[in-house]
């Protein structure tokens, strides 16, 4: 059987494959007795492998239409397959089963992209899908992480908590391929298994770790640690721990209010081939005020065995095999949706203060890197520190003017500060360096709309929409720049389908129950304000919509 990594705990694992105590002392008892064979009428029945799809047959089975060739040699392969579900309607998913075909596999991801831009990217390089990690318009279904590794059987959804797979959804999988002496045709199957039951509750899955890893050539006891405290309570359904080849101890730890302090999880001897997620069997409750840490241990000494580098070299992050990662992700259940909300929100914001560190970082070491210069301005811009961008993103164009990515946010920077005429400057020639860009196009909407161009900001915003029609924020806007013209009955359509693809936006929906309000749909407009006041309670926008509806007698 595939080995099992964490140590026993106080708190069980679902599917733990372990030996009990008995059975290591019987185990032993027959060794020193000189391993004698017993009566073959004892023998048990031999075990019946199933053939096939290990939970019968799939309600619907997918397979990407054309195999990806990994060709031979090289280093390590990250390769997105998309593939269109073409459902008759919306289902709700209760299991997965995912068979490599013989294919040399590591691991593979299965995510959702409602928006229709891995679509878009399928077929670069002249072969199925694109390349990549982490591709940020797929996202784990509605908080769960289908993730599979050699040994993993079926990935089960908690009881009453299927995931939503919306009919137009593609499904991406992200594969890590490891390649081979000969070339090796890559087409995975997928095995849904679905329910009719919607889900109960929602879980929220969220990811601790590092990004500054950087391991010394020879270090045989490299540390590197997060913390989290919680600020409101949860259940801990499972955890997700993640490194490469130089992984070796893994501790994660709660420290709960009162001080007393509870192992989650612990890998004494980390196998990078047999990672998987553990889900426990009974959530643990953890209130508000616990402090979560982890605490990873690496070996990148000559004497560690699965040291990918002979003889030991520097190790920094990044998502090759040979590089290292340190992340823990968390599978949470929220007692509401605001909560989950609040949790998402702060992830977030320890994400851009992670993505400054790195960039700040990277810029100290290689100054002349345009790509490096450029990131850090961005890092800089998703925290609201404008006038920080400008030095960095003037760096990048310096080094490479053809960088259409810094145009677009030195652009962003400039409109902020009101600087109309640079900022459109900037976001053309981004347009002109990149005209299939729907981002750019969206920004180049923004700039003319606050310049006073309404025409032209909404011919921009359609642009980007003719890219990709599911990119709610150039929804959001085009719906914005409609309805402040008097065109609800225009602008409605947008602010609809912003929603259904950020059904967790407390603005979105707003906005759009402003919209319902407008045009005399008052019971609709009650229904969004008030899931919009259920995500973030203290929304002002909201709440006056809320108070304008009750005026009305809307209750």
């Amino acid at each position: 059987m595939p080995p099992w990594m964490p140590e026993p705990g106080e708190f069980p694992i679902l599917g733990e494959r372990r030996l009990t105590a008995s059975q290591i002392e019987t185990i032993q008892a027959w060794v020193k007795q000189g391993t004698p064979e017993g009566s073959t009428a004892d023998l048990p029945k031999p075990p019946a492998f199933t053939d096939g799809w290990q939970m019968g047959k799939p309600d619907v089975t997918l397979t990407p239409p054309v195999a990806y060739t990994l060709r031979p040699a090289g280093e390590d392969v990250y390769r997105n397959l998309v593939i269109r579900t073409s459902l008759p309607a919306d289902a709700f998913v209760r299991a997965v089963e995912f068979r490599t075909n013989g294919a040399p596999v590591h691991h593979a991801v299965i995510r959702a992209d409602r928006s229709g831009a891995s679509h878009r990217r399928d077929g670069e390089g002249g072969q199925p899908g694109f390349d990549g990690m982490g591709w940020q318009n797929a996202q784990d279904p509605d908080g769960q992480f289908i993730g599979w590794s050699p040994g993993r059987g079926p990935i089960i959804s908690p009881d009453g908590m299927p995931w939503r797979l919306d009919k137009d959804a593609d499904l991406v999988i992200e594969l890590h391929l490891i390649p081979g002496a000969q070339p090796a045709a890559v087409q995975p199957m997928i095995g849904l298994f679905l329910t009719e039951t919607p889900p109960a509750r929602t879980p929220l899955t969220v990811k601790m770790g590092s990004r500054l890893i950087d391991i010394p050539a020879g270090a045989a006891q490299h540390i590197v640690e997060d913390n989290y405290e919680l600020p409101v309570d949860v259940a801990l359904l499972s955890v997700y721990p993640h490194a490469h080849y130089l992984g070796k101890d893994m501790l994660v730890m709660a420290t709960l209010p009162g001080g007393t302090a509870k192992t989650l999880l612990h890998i004494k001897e980390w196998e990078f081939h047999w990672q998987q997620d553990y889900r426990f069997i009974t959530p643990i409750q953890l209130p508000r005020g616990t402090r979560l840490a982890m605490r990873y241990t690496y070996d990148n000494s000559a004497e560690n065995p699965d040291n990918p580098r002979r003889p030991p070299v520097r190790v920094r992050v990044g998502p090759k095999s040979t590089d290292e990662m340190a992340e823990l992700g968390l599978q949470f259940l929220p007692r509401s949706a605001a909560d989950g909300a609040f949790i998402a929100q702060s992830f977030v914001e320890r994400h851009m203060r992670e993505n400054i560190a790195l960039g700040e970082m990277r810029v100290r070491e290689e100054p002349r890197n345009a790509e490096y210069q450029a990131f850090l301005g961005a890092a800089y811009i998703e925290v609201g520190r404008f006038a920080d961008a400008i030095a960095p993103l003037e760096a990048a164009l310096r080094i490479n003017p053809k960088s259409h990515d810094a145009h677009n946010d030195l652009a962003t920077v400039l409109l902020s500060m009101n600087r109309l005429p640079d900022a459109l400057a900037h976001v053309r020639q981004a347009a002109a360096l990149a005209p299939r860009n729907e981002s750019i196009q969206f920004n180049l909407g923004n700039a003319l709309n606050k310049s006073g161009r309404p025409a032209e900001a909404a011919a921009a915003y359609e642009r980007a929409l003719a890219i990709n029609p599911g990119f709610p924020d150039a929804h959001a806007n085009l719906g914005s720049l409609l309805f402040s013209q008097g065109r609800v009955k225009d602008a409605l359509p947008h602010f609809e389908r912003a929603v259904a693809l950020m059904p967790t936006s407390a603005i979105l929906r707003s906005n759009l129950a402003s919209a319902l309000g407008a045009a005399g749909r008052y019971q609709e407009a009650l229904q969004q304000v008030r899931l919009a006041l259920s995500i973030s309670p203290d929304y002002a926008p909201a709440l006056e919509t809320l108070r304008r509806l009750n005026q009305l007698g809307i209750r």
